[in-house]
């Protein structure tokens, strides 16, 4: 069966982000940093000042001006051909919650978009990168569906003992793929290329592989699955993506273990305090809501004064109904909240809070002296069984 597949949108920070991860391997913070220096632009041969080569690096519009799409067009159709090039031209609209489009997408600066090839001299290897890649979208974005046959290929043995089914997509025309083909994520199930392959064709036997296969649990998120999710939750703005995800490693709240992001104890214990004292304010949808209305400030449809005052006078009982509480409370809250992983099930079905040492005691979260957190017995100080909140026993 045939199909076509639509050239993507040009760039905007969330989707510039996550195809900088999947394709260059850049961490968001190095993408935004490196965006940033060929945003302030860099100084040509030709040029006594520094000259920009892309347009403004924050924005959740995938839109281009039509200066930019006629330049875009005008390049595809002279390097690849008019049969490259749609009729129309391609518009594209944003779909993330909440977003502002006050800039346009990220694509090379200026009436005509230099090509990389002429930057190469000027531009070190991760800003070259990373222009090319912000060229070929755009140029991409403006360019001709590519048609796919989808196939399923049978491959049987002469005994027919053996039967062996490959099912994936045989490229019939180029168009914008020519340019641009997007890197692969975890959630990415688009189907796998094949080559061209007639029926009846002999099929050599190379080699055979005996692997079983599991079902997994989803994966952990990386940086570039986590902006995703993030925008399709309207948690944050294009500006604070980067620095969420440096915050939350910086204080240790997750390690980054080859390029997957695990919570730590210290994330789950903050995580556990605030949803369940301060539930509101780490709700997905609370960002989201808080944009809107401050949205419709700078719009002049909201007295900023009331919205403030609204936000404080609920925050503000908050935090005086958590200070009445005991240090006792506030743990058995935590330690009832995160029981699944500070107590996981043994192997020989006891009860996991069962003190392993003097047998009656039941374990409980405690806090040290010096402020951090601990799994301790019941029964101390007649019992002094203690263990870190990971790895059980």
């Amino acid at each position: 069966s045939q199909r076509t597949k639509n050239a993507l949108a040009p760039f905007m920070t969330s989707t510039l982000q996550q195809s900088a991860y999947n394709q260059l391997g850049f961490s968001v913070d190095k993408t935004m940093q490196t965006a940033q220096k060929l945003y302030e632009g860099i100084p040509l041969e030709d040029k006594n000042t520094p000259v920009a080569l892309i347009t403004y690096m924050r924005t959740d519009s995938p839109t281009l001006s039509t200066q930019a799409i006629n330049a875009a067009r005008t390049q595809a159709k002279e390097m690849f051909g008019a049969d490259m090039v749609p009729d129309a031209p391609r518009i594209y609209q944003g779909k993330s919650k909440n977003a502002q489009e006050a800039h346009e997408a990220i694509r090379p600066a200026g009436e005509t978009f230099a090509h990389p090839s002429e930057l190469a001299r000027a531009l070190s290897g991760r800003a070259y990168d990373l222009y090319d890649l912000i060229w070929k979208r755009t140029i991409a974005s403006q360019m001709a569906a590519a048609r796919l046959e989808r196939t399923t290929v049978e491959v049987g043995s002469a005994d027919g003992q053996v039967g062996l089914r490959a099912t994936g997509q045989v490229v019939m025309f180029d168009g914008f793929l020519k340019v641009y083909e997007e890197g692969r994520d975890d959630e990415d199930e688009d189907e796998g290329r094949l080559p061209q392959i007639m029926a009846n064709e002999p099929a050599e036997k190379r080699s055979v592989t005996p692997e079983q296969h599991f079902t997994q649990a989803p994966p952990r998120y990386t940086e570039a699955t986590l902006v995703k999710r993030m925008e399709e939750l309207g948690i944050g703005r294009p500006s604070t993506y980067a620095s969420v995800l440096t915050t939350i490693v910086d204080r240790e709240y997750v390690r980054k273990d080859k390029n997957r992001l695990f919570p730590e104890d210290k994330g789950r214990l903050v995580t556990a305090f605030l949803t369940n004292f301060f539930r509101r304010y780490v709700e997905y949808d609370f960002t989201a809501d808080l944009e809107t209305q401050l949205d419709d400030v700078s719009a002049g449809e909201r007295d900023y004064k009331e919205v403030l005052a609204r936000f404080w006078r609920d925050f503000s009982a908050a935090i005086a109904e958590t200070a009445d509480l005991r240090i006792s409370e506030v743990l058995d809250k935590i330690d009832e909240f995160l029981a699944p992983h500070l107590y996981p099930l043994r192997a020989d079905g006891s009860d996991p809070r069962v003190c392993p040492t003097c047998g009656s005691g039941r374990l409980h979260l405690k806090t040290a002296r010096s402020g951090g957190a601990f799994i301790g017995c019941g029964n101390y100080p007649e019992c002094r069984y203690t263990r870190p909140i990971s790895g059980g026993e």
